[in-house]
């Protein structure tokens, strides 16, 4: 006969991500859950993310029939959620402008506790790009990083022809860190990869406001523990 766990008080909280909130002058950063999710299908389906005729993305998964777009989404968010452990987590943190689901911005590391290195990723809805929201997202996921996971260091990459993540990468600091060819909708591509030290990151001229970061949070991404 199987004996229940002996009890635990107080009992752990299960998802400590959840209470995680990332806010800058301008954005209001949270860990998406199913409703935000929800959102973010209606920004992209509302007038994408890039021209038709340009493929951002490795991974062209913008490409897919429409009726089906949003579950994707939605599947890989959850796997990624699922997946999550403190040796190989993402945090999809989903941007809100004046409350309205802007876009996602990804922070992710692999074996964080040993490395002490995080890689980022985003997009935005297309209403929302050209008003420097790119810059302000990235940099806040890299202050959180840096000032409060103890990163040392992040990395990044960009598509032969995305100016717009180029750029975003330059005002931030990081430098090039050699090329590698992939496929994007049939033809090779080139990939520029990109480095960025804690010391070389160029901070914004505001200070990251976070909420939630707790000693729980902080087990589950082997991070270093609040301050």
């Amino acid at each position: 006969m199987s004996r229940l766990p002996a009890p635990i008080d107080p009992v752990p909280d299960p998802w400590p991500l959840h209470g995680l909130v990332l806010r800058t002058p301008r954005l209001e950063l949270r860990p998406d859950d199913d409703p935000s999710i929800r959102e973010l299908v209606v920004t992209v389906h509302a007038a994408g993310v890039h021209p038709a005729d340009e493929m951002p993305f490795a991974m062209p998964w913008t490409d897919a029939d429409p009726r089906y777009l949003g579950r994707g989404m939605a599947q890989y968010l959850w796997g990624r959620r699922a997946a999550c452990s403190p040796e190989d987590w993402s945090i999809h943190f989903i941007v809100r402008v004046d409350g309205e689901v802007a876009g996602l911005q990804e922070l992710a590391a692999t074996r964080f506790d040993v490395l002490r290195e995080v890689r980022t990723g985003s997009y935005l809805g297309r209403r929302f790009q050209r008003r420097g929201y790119g810059t302000e997202m990235r940099a806040a996921v890299l202050a959180f990083a840096f000032d409060r996971l103890g990163a040392t260091t992040a990395r990044s990459a960009y598509l032969e022809g995305n100016e717009s993540s180029a750029r975003v990468s330059r005002r931030l600091g990081y430098r090039p860190d050699g090329t590698a060819l992939t496929v994007a909708r049939g033809p090779r591509v080139v990939e520029h990869r990109l480095l960025l030290t804690a010391g070389a990151f160029v901070r914004p001229g505001w200070e990251l406001r976070v909420e939630g970061y707790t000693a729980e949070l902080a087990g589950f991404l082997a991070a270093d523990p609040p301050r």
